[in-house]
């Protein structure tokens, strides 16, 4: 079927059901006149790369079902890609919506390609550090005209989503140095151009060349997740002037974006304490005009290495139910060191957990239904459909095996004591055998 639309936005503005916009209506129960509307004012996206032939579309917004992220890819001391491969078979298989490849070693460029050709997830990518890998030059030797091909070769190969750090200027640098942050600045791609501007002495070129990056993004249907360069690396830095600043300047982003069809995400903290939180998506949400927003946690507290993916789902469950659209899963080796198989696994399903959480608390259609089975199978002390609501089944399993009680109708926690077993008999009017 010819495509007689640029962007997702450009068709949902126009009336125009597209096959994903088809697709997301039917996975989020929700008429496509009423998608085609929140996609028109900018308060969901579809990342739908038109290069990205065999993806399974998935729309983000806050009244939509929460999304997770998983990023992957391969570093200098960990450069298997076959092991990124199996992280990204295992990531789908338990159902991530979208996988970000940031790889910052090696040939990056066969990988991708191989994500956007196999993988149905959405995929996203931070073009900035594919740059120094991709020319093989030192970081103050590239030219502005240098990070925008990078972003247009991410586009031509697939790439759903972009991360672009557009937010910070030469007025950062003056702002980092004044308040004396505990951490600085811990995004990598904000530290890259943070350091390119100090060596080269140029304004941002991810901002001073929006406008262009903006045509290549609306040629191939590309979002725009806008960076959050100046995110706090502590609570200590949470809500301070430089994460509001930029914010700010996000939002106007944001609206030169979709005055070109280009659909837009709008990056948020990484550590903020628990009652800053709600407050934090609501700033968003008013200076970025709705636009979804995509959190890394937040971590509400900075003292737990190897649990982060713990204090990272508490986090993501209150700015899920306070309007964020998309979680970025961390796993208990944020902070030590690159994520193996096992890492990912627990990342995944931390986030998980605190986005269907969400999801019940606010209310998104259907959210509630497989816990409702579930209490129906505990209640019956039925195991085997217990495994199929559970959110990792073969963890649950392996754990009732390891300490098998000796009655099936019960664990080996409390036995016969089992309140369960003891309500269903006396309801049934059934004699209750304890000893």
């Amino acid at each position: 079927m010819e495509r007689n639309y640029t962007t997702q936005m450009d068709a949902a503005r126009r009336g125009i059901v597209t096959p994903e916009i088809e697709t997301v209506a039917k996975k989020e129960q929700m008429p496509a006149e009423k998608l085609i509307e929140l996609m028109a004012c900018g308060k969901v996206v579809i990342p739908a790369n038109k290069n990205h032939k065999c993806l399974n579309p998935e729309g983000i917004g806050s009244m939509l079902r929460t999304k997770i992220n998983v990023n992957l890819g391969v570093s200098r001391d960990c450069k298997d890609y076959d092991i990124e491969m199996q992280k990204v078979l295992s990531a789908v298989e338990m159902g991530a919506e979208a996988i970000m490849d940031l790889s910052s070693h090696g040939n990056t460029s066969p990988f991708r390609c191989k994500l956007t050709k196999e993988c149905p997830a959405m995929i996203g990518t931070v073009p900035v550090y594919d740059s120094v890998i991709h020319y093989q030059r030192d970081l103050d030797t590239l030219t502005a005209q240098d990070f925008i091909e990078v972003v247009r070769l991410h586009a031509q190969e697939g790439v759903d989503f972009v991360t672009l750090h557009c937010g910070i200027t030469r007025k950062t640098i003056d702002q980092i140095r004044k308040h004396k942050r505990k951490m600085n600045i811990v995004s990598r791609g904000g530290s890259l151009v943070f350091a390119w501007m100090c060596m080269t002495g140029n304004e941002n070129p991810f901002y001073e060349y929006y406008d262009e990056i903006l045509e290549i993004c609306r040629e191939y249907d590309v979002t725009i997740s806008l960076g959050d360069a100046c995110r706090p690396g502590c609570l200590a830095d949470a809500t301070d002037v430089c994460q509001i600043e930029e914010l700010v300047r996000l939002g106007e982003l944001t609206k030169r974006a979709w005055e070109k069809d280009v659909q837009v995400m709008v990056e948020g903290p990484g550590h903020v304490p628990m009652d800053q939180i709600a407050a934090n998506m609501k700033v968003q949400q008013t200076i970025c005009l709705g636009a979804p927003f995509y959190v890394l946690g937040p971590l509400v507290t900075d003292i737990a290495p190897g649990y982060d993916h713990i204090t990272s789902a508490i986090g993501g469950a209150i700015a899920a139910m306070n309007g964020a659209a998309f979680l970025c899963y961390v796993t208990p080796a944020e902070h030590l060191a690159l994520p193996n198989v096992e890492d990912v696994k627990q990342g995944i399903i931390a986030s998980k957990i605190a986005a269907h959480a969400a999801d019940i608390a606010k209310g998104i259609p259907g959210a509630r239904d497989i816990d409702d089975k579930m209490a129906d199978a505990r209640r019956n002390l039925d195991w085997e459909a217990q495994w199929e609501c559970a959110i990792d089944p073969e963890t649950a399993k392996a754990i009732r095996a390891d300490r098998s009680p000796e009655h099936d109708d019960s664990c080996s926690m409390c036995g016969k004591f089992c309140a369960v077993r003891s309500m269903n008999k006396a309801l049934n009017g059934e004699h209750i055998d304890i000893l």
